[in-house]
């Protein structure tokens, strides 16, 4: 038991943990998380759907590879406007405003 104690010891981060702060912040910012996530999860079937990788869809939305991969991230609090400038590039719909919740 010394052994393992000791192994987790010399692996121990140096830096505290930030785990509760993060779980408090997804609690805070649940219901807009769910739609990026949605948005994300779109995107991704689009991508396969239509056979391009992160640079391919980065090229049609005319945005960094970087911005996608924040993008399929999962945690951009996207306003309106970005999510009907993404609508047009790519002639998909992402967001359906009148379903039941």
């Amino acid at each position: 038991m010394n052994g393992t104690i000791d192994f987790l010891k010399q692996h121990e981060s140096k830096t505290p943990s930030r785990y509760q702060e993060n779980a408090e912040w997804r609690r805070e910012n649940r219901e807009w998380l769910k739609w990026s996530r949605d948005v994300a999860l779109s995107l991704i079937d689009y991508m396969e759907t239509n056979g391009i990788n992160r640079n391919g869809l980065a090229e049609r939305l005319g945005v960094t590879p970087q911005y996608v991969s924040k993008i399929l991230s999962g945690k951009v609090n996207f306003s309106f406007k970005s999510i009907a400038e993404i609508e047009n590039k790519l002639s998909i719909k992402l967001i359906r405003i009148m379903e039941p919740a």
